[in-house]
């Protein structure tokens, strides 16, 4: 029977031989050989641990986003590397009603995917404070004298370009983006103001500002860069990469017929601020309408962008839904009640003949003041005195008919159309005053539940006003909270409800709605959603520039390095062609002492070297 014989020139003590059958011998080895055979097997699997296991390793560490989003939150407080030159900046200034802020926002080079976005977050200073600045008025207060406007931004624009380096003026973008005080104003105003801006900045500074980087955006703009700052931090444009990530199927605009693809699903955000409310969710599939009006309707509250960094791909095509409320805020909504509940009272008593709220001491009773809260009407020089009664359930009838809801199919508050929720697989974040009416007095932002919600406004409903101003003074509320807070809390706890459950149409039973003030610990602006979908094309000029490199070096991600199969095959080659090598070299090895040997036994002399003739 045959074997095989291994030395691999080693010790003579070390020598074994392995039989092909049951391999018996092995079993007789001493302790060294089974040494060696330990060490070689380790040496074998240490060497596959580290090509397999330990990449296997690491890219999950790469695609763990808990950890992701945890290191997220703790690089996004560090100060921004100026010194770094493979550090872009953007600015954008937002120029609304009240006033105008600027935000400088940051990101490292592009990764040279086209599936993935620039990693844009807001520039820190060395003090690792957001790089932010606010002046007042808002820029609609200049509609008459538009050669001033100029002057009045200046003093944000030098902000920026202090804690911008000077070496990246040139190549970064500057956005003005006006907002509801510019819409109001006749367009001749708005042009003017625009003109100013786009013909005096560039004599003064440096950056990249093209007339198109300067304009009035629309309710609908402003919404729809809400809805992607807000995804854009909760890592919802990223690829599908855990088991346990909640998809959802898309119909791409566009390309209705293809089959539908599975992405991240996307969060909706509500936005309930003084003067209006607003809505904004994806629309993953393809949508029905009632009539033709309403598509038609449907056409100026559904956009569609594309947010990959190359236009032909398709990933990343989304179809959002945006509506804004106007007089559905929390205080132009008081604003209408009152103005209801003034006109009202003063035709019953004239026609009954009454005196209901003309006196304190007749007042007008009112469902939606805490208990016992005293207030006062003005109106064309009458007053209306009001007593709350803290009925919280009555107050929410009282309110229902303000949601001006209408017997059509698909259609929310104003009977303005609005698609279908898939309310089993959504998830929307609430704003404003969705957090202040559960957070600043009840105590409950966060995630919000119904029955709890519901109870706690009645019980605040029904506490009496002096017992809510003891606990004020005590400091039980939250510390920004103040007495128009305490007033109208009753009142706005039950707008919040009857928008969200009447208006919007989520059931009370919904439980996927939260409350936010900040997302990961800072304040997500509409113009994080601007500066993103605006510089989304931007990499391409530098992807374009390493296409030839990429091109050959496109190899490494295919070769036997990163192809552990391919690898652990040339391996085994290269390790059984040592091993016959090793064998040859054993067979000559055995054959030399064998063939002096037969010398010795045939009486001749044994061959050696030459010797000196």
């Amino acid at each position: 029977m045959g074997r095989i014989g291994i030395s691999c020139l080693f010790p003579a003590s070390w020598h074994f031989s392995i039989s092909p059958v049951g391999c018996p011998r092995i079993l007789n080895t001493n302790l060294r050989q089974i040494v060696v055979i330990s060490i070689l097997a380790a040496a074998v699997s240490l060497l596959y641990f580290s090509v397999v296991i330990i990449r296997s390793k690491y890219g999950w560490l790469s695609k763990d986003k808990k950890f992701q989003r945890y290191l997220a939150r703790v690089t996004d407080v560090e100060a921004t590397d100026t010194n770094n030159p493979n550090v872009n900046y953007g600015i954008v200034v937002d120029c609304g009603s009240s006033g105008s802020r600027i935000f400088v926002y940051c990101w490292p080079q592009h990764n040279g995917n086209p599936h993935d976005l620039l990693d844009i977050r807001q520039m820190r200073d060395k003090n690792r404070k957001p790089v932010v600045m606010k002046i007042k008025p808002g820029i609609s207060e200049f509609a008459t004298s538009p050669e001033k406007v100029s002057d009045y931004i200046s003093p944000l624009l030098s902000f920026a370009a202090e804690h911008v380096p000077r070496a990246k003026h040139k190549e970064t973008p500057l956005y003005i983006l006006c907002t509801a005080g510019m819409r109001v104003l006749p367009e001749s105003q708005q042009k003017a103001i625009l003109e100013d801006l786009l013909t005096d900045i560039p004599v003064h500074y440096d950056f990249l500002f093209s007339d198109s980087h300067a304009e009035v955006i629309s309710g609908k703009q402003e919404g729809v860069y809400a809805w992607i700052g807000i995804n854009f931090v909760l890592g919802r444009f990223e690829h599908i990469e855990e088991d346990d990530e909640a998809v959802v199927e898309v119909n791409i605009p566009g390309s209705e017929s293809s089959e539908a693809i599975v992405r991240k699903r996307t969060a909706g955000i509500l936005d309930m601020g003084g003067v209006s409310t607003q809505i904004a969710y994806e629309v993953p599939k393809t949508v029905s309408f009632a009539s033709s009006q309403q598509e038609e309707v449907a056409k100026n509250l559904l956009a569609e962008f594309n947010l990959g960094c190359d236009v032909h791909q398709t990933e990343h095509v989304y179809r959002v839904y945006v509506a804004t409320f106007l007089g559905f805020g929390g205080n132009a909504a008081r604003q209408r009640y009152e103005d209801r509940l003034f006109a009202s009272t003063v035709q019953k008593n004239r026609l009954l003949g009454k005196q209901t709220g003309l006196t304190p001491d007749a007042p007008f009773l009112d469902p939606c003041l805490p208990l016992d809260l005293k207030d006062e009407i003005q109106q064309n020089g009458q007053t209306l005195y009001l007593r709350g009664t803290g009925d919280f359930d009555l107050c929410r009838e009282t309110l229902q008919p303000f949601m001006n809801k209408t017997n059509e199919t698909q259609t929310s508050l104003n009977g303005v159309y609005q698609p279908p929720i898939h309310f089993q697989n959504s998830e929307f974040y609430g704003f404003s005053e969705f957090y202040y009416c559960t957070e600043d007095v009840l105590r409950m932002g966060g995630d919000y539940n119904a029955a709890k919600f519901t109870k706690a406004a009645k019980d605040y409903c029904a506490t009496k006003w002096s017992i809510l101003r003891e606990r004020f003074d005590r400091g039980l509320y939250a510390s920004h909270a103040d007495l128009h807070r305490l007033k109208y809390q009753c009142f706005k706890s039950a707008w919040m409800f009857e928008v969200f459950h009447r208006g919007f149409s989520f059931p009370v039973t919904y439980k996927s709605l939260k409350t936010a003030l900040q997302v990961y610990d800072k304040e997500v602006q509409w113009t994080l959603g601007a500066i993103l979908y605006r510089t989304r094309f931007l990499p391409l000029r530098d992807i374009r520039q390493e296409v030839f490199r990429a091109g050959h070096a496109h190899w490494q991600g295919v070769s036997f390095v990163y192809n552990h199969y391919l690898f652990s095959g040339c391996f085994l080659v290269v390790l059984l062609s040592i091993l016959l090598y090793l064998l040859r070299l054993r067979r000559i090895h055995r054959r030399a002492p064998r063939t002096g040997s037969l010398w010795m036994e045939e009486g001749l002399p044994s061959q050696k070297g030459p010797g000196p003739l």
